[in-house]
């Protein structure tokens, strides 16, 4: 089993699309081990996506990723991380198909509805950041 981080991003969560993308997520077979709500700040914002921090979007990511409320989710699973993405989408939703979660609720590369863990130690941390030892049982 493993595991990853999921989050439904600002855009997507003020849409009210949070409990379709969840029915989506548990649909595919993916199990969630945890979830929580929270508005992120700057700080915060800056710290999840310090490994962007010398690209030119990072800046507007930050921005965007604390205009509103998110819902970070643990999800579980064979080969979670994959299986998740692969349900994303592509990062530009205007080039993912009407399946996926960015195709159905994204509108752009900056809007794209949600995020996914990319690899195994990406997860771990993502799933740190957002959720302490004893929230994920």
């Amino acid at each position: 089993m493993q595991r990853t981080l999921a989050l439904v991003k600002p855009d997507a969560y003020a849409a009210g699309h949070a409990g379709a993308i969840l029915a989506k997520i548990q649909e595919s077979g993916l199990s969630v081990v945890g979830a929580r709500s929270l508005h992120l700040t700057r700080a915060q914002a800056e710290g999840f996506y310090h490994v962007h921090s010398e690209r030119p979007f990072f800046g507007d990511l930050c921005t965007f990723m604390c205009e509103g409320k998110i819902l970070a989710v643990c999800l579980e699973g064979e080969d979670a991380i994959k299986r998740w993405r692969d349900l994303m989408g592509p990062t530009n939703a205007s080039e993912a198909g009407p399946e996926t979660i960015r195709g159905q609720f994204g509108t752009s590369i900056e809007r794209n509805a949600t995020h996914g863990s990319d690899a195994e130690d990406t997860a771990a941390f993502e799933l740190g950041f957002f959720f302490a030892g004893l929230d994920l049982v």
